[in-house]
């Protein structure tokens, strides 16, 4: 399944949010395949940030992630450096961004 979320950077935090996603602990990134992502990309425009990831269930990734310790770590560390966060409470068929068109 694929997912496209919207978060948004605090315009003072920029730096320090691309720094940190230089650094994502092998911990995390090795959880958060073991729950089913196969890709996950994330591009910048501003402070917008667009996130898209490949997954075998949205519900069962955050379900596995969410009481994880390495993950509510990095979560605390991001909502230091976003304003918009990931809303972990959205995991139905709503999550994510609805598409409006493809080609």
């Amino acid at each position: 399944m694929r997912i496209a979320l919207h978060t948004r950077v605090r315009p003072d935090r920029v730096a320090e949010y691309e720094t940190a996603h230089r650094e994502v602990p092998l911990e995390l990134t090795d959880a958060i395949r073991a729950a089913g992502v196969t890709a996950w990309t994330i591009w910048r425009s501003g402070t917008d940030l667009f996130h898209l990831l490949d997954c075998e269930d949205y519900a069962r990734l955050l379900a596995e992630l969410e009481h994880l310790p390495v993950n509510i770590a990095w979560q605390a560390r991001m909502a230091e450096l976003l304003d918009v966060v990931h809303d972990y409470g959205d995991t139905g068929a709503t999550a994510g961004l609805p598409i409006v068109w493809e080609l």
